[in-house]
């Protein structure tokens, strides 16, 4: 079961990865090039899409675990008629988000505290990204249904084209003096071709069922079955992101120097929870066939091999972070102000890593079993009781230093880990209670 969990997450791992990777590169390209304003901009506005991405991933992870439960159970007619409906829903889903985004811009700009400095290259950032969400959204559906199918190599190979793509026009739009809109323009069209790669796969890549364009429709039932998976999963990673946000708004209300240096370290950060990420996704598509299939057993081992490799990763992010902070953050910038309060932050922050990782992994395991509230209970618990508060008391009473603030969310995360640990005994002793009063 390890070997299985591994071949289907270390595909998944490396997508995200890539993912992470080109927003990590326009960071450190508009850091060689530009100052800290712009890098400021790239920061607020590379988390506000963040945040959008993984709530559109969220709601991707619905489709995947339908499909996934259709595809271990062998209903091939119901897997394709899940996939022609989710197309349905994300069309409608894509046009109303970037409508909306569009006309927010201003305000979301002006919502997130962003220096003056900044604000005008992070309206233009923003408003090109928000033009660019079909592009996410389709990406993240198409990969969906491979997830589902049980494929998750072919969405790597849609990430890397868009991350060639973004890298290589990174260079070109912002070393040629475009800055931050150069940066957004890169990322949008890098997302363009990565779809235009997908759809090519797709129509190439038998899924084992018959997609048809009767399939295509709206259908409310399917809608519902989605929703009650994927609003959860949205629910709980846009609280996080929001949390994260309000943490930004925090750091930006304290000047151009604590923004960019919690900008950098959200980043890196980012790019930790890459592995716990790549299971969650994982865990969840593999306990969702399971137990379409009726093998429990299968996906609770799926669930332990995944606890271990993570809290080792996170393990090890956490030990490195306290000897050489200066070795992460300081490629992102050259300002020893914003190093050394990016490495203040980081210290503390990074141990959110290895209490991340347990929560990670809980919660893929109850959104394969569609029990995905649980996720949503966990997250705004710890976010209202600890996160938000946490972070701005910390600021308050520690206005000299980033690394009280960075303690909230590994706070939050070990908050979170308890409530899924004592959420999982639950049901196992009520399972076992059940199995002993039959006759």
């Amino acid at each position: 079961m390890g070997k299985n969990l591994i071949r289907f997450a270390l595909p998944y791992l490396l997508a995200c990865f890539m993912q992470t990777f080109y927003g990590m590169a326009d960071l450190f390209v508009v850091g060689l090039y530009n100052g800290s304003q712009t890098t400021t901009a790239v920061a607020i506005g590379s988390q506000v899409m963040h945040m959008l991405t993984v709530i559109i991933v969220g709601f991707a992870m619905g489709a995947t675990v339908r499909i996934g439960r259709y595809v271990g159970a062998g209903d091939e007619r119901a897997a394709a008629k899940t996939v022609g409906a989710s197309v349905a829903f994300f069309v409608m889903f894509a046009a109303a988000l970037t409508v909306g985004l569009l006309l927010c811009t201003n305000l979301i700009t002006s919502v997130m505290l962003t220096p003056a400095e900044a604000v005008e290259e992070t309206r233009l950032y923003l408003g090109i990204c928000f033009a660019g969400v079909p592009f996410i959204t389709a990406y993240n559906v198409i990969s969906s249904i491979f997830r589902g199918a049980g494929d998750s190599k072919r969405p790597m190979y849609f990430v890397a084209v868009a991350c060639a793509v973004n890298i290589v026009l990174d260079f070109i739009l912002v070393g040629g003096g475009m800055g931050a809109a150069g940066a957004a323009l890169a990322t949008v069209f890098g997302q363009a071709v990565s779809v235009a790669f997908a759809l090519f796969m797709l129509r190439r890549r038998d899924l084992g069922f018959r997609v048809t364009k009767a399939d295509i429709r709206v259908d409310r039932e399917i809608f519902a079955q989605i929703l009650k998976v994927g609003a959860p999963i949205a629910c709980q990673d846009g609280l996080i992101q929001v949390a994260f946000i309000v943490i930004t708004v925090i750091a930006n209300s304290r000047g151009l120097v604590v923004s960019a240096a919690v900008g950098i370290v959200e980043k890196l950060i980012g790019f930790l929870f890459l592995v716990p990420s790549a299971f969650l996704s994982a865990i969840s598509a593999i306990t969702a066939q399971n137990m379409g299939a009726d093998k429990p057993e299968r996906a609770r081992a799926s669930l332990g091999y995944g606890l271990l490799i993570t809290m080792s990763w996170g393990a090890f992010c956490a030990l490195y972070s306290q000897f050489l902070p200066q070795t992460l953050v300081g490629l992102f910038t050259r300002d020893a102000a914003v190093l050394a309060a990016g490495c203040a932050y980081l210290r503390s922050y990074s141990f959110d890593t290895l209490f991340a990782a347990v929560h990670f992994c809980f919660s893929g395991y109850f959104c394969g079993d569609q029990k995905a509230g649980i996720s949503f209970i966990h997250n705004i618990i710890a976010i209202v009781l600890i996160r938000i508060p946490g972070a701005y008391l910390a600021g308050v009473y520690f206005p000299d230093s980033l690394y009280p603030m960075g303690w909230a969310a590994p706070l939050g995360s070990l908050l979170s880990a308890l409530i899924c640990v004592g959420f999982y005994i639950y049901f196992r002793n009520a399972k076992s209670a059940s199995k002993d009063a039959l006759p």
